[in-house]
């Protein structure tokens, strides 16, 4: 996997690759209008219960890319997909909590654009 592309975090004792997709990014904007609309969504959530519910939705959603990328790769070897209560049973709330740099750097270097520009005579520096 690209780790120019990814984070890790260790759930139950194993290792996970949070990714961000093409496919991921559509899921989250279907659920909150879009990447920049997460933060404030994750933020303001009305209750500890509803914001929990977010991380951990959130934290399913991106280790699973990695595991479907894995998947198409190797179809006559595919590895299970994490579930929601999965990652609820096997972590604590501090746990959440720590994966949150984790969660953001998976999602920084997913929708990070690397903008070249052209050299022409305006942007050219003089000597």
């Amino acid at each position: 996997m690209d780790n120019e592309r990814t984070a890790s975090i260790r759930i139950g004792g194993d290792e996970y690759v949070l990714l961000l997709t093409t496919k991921a990014t559509k899921e989250i904007a279907g659920r909150y209008g879009g990447l920049e609309n997460l933060g404030d969504k994750l933020m303001k959530s009305e209750n500890v219960e509803m914001a929990l519910s977010e991380i951990v939705w959130l934290i399913t959603l991106l280790a699973n890319q990695s595991t479907l990328v894995y998947n198409i790769k190797h179809k006559d070897a595919p590895k299970e997909l994490l579930t929601e209560d999965e990652v609820e049973i096997l972590t604590s709330p501090i746990d959440l909590a720590e994966y949150k740099e984790a969660i953001m750097n998976a999602l920084y270097k997913g929708a990070k654009r690397n903008v070249l520009s052209e050299e022409s005579p305006k942007n050219a520096v003089a000597p």
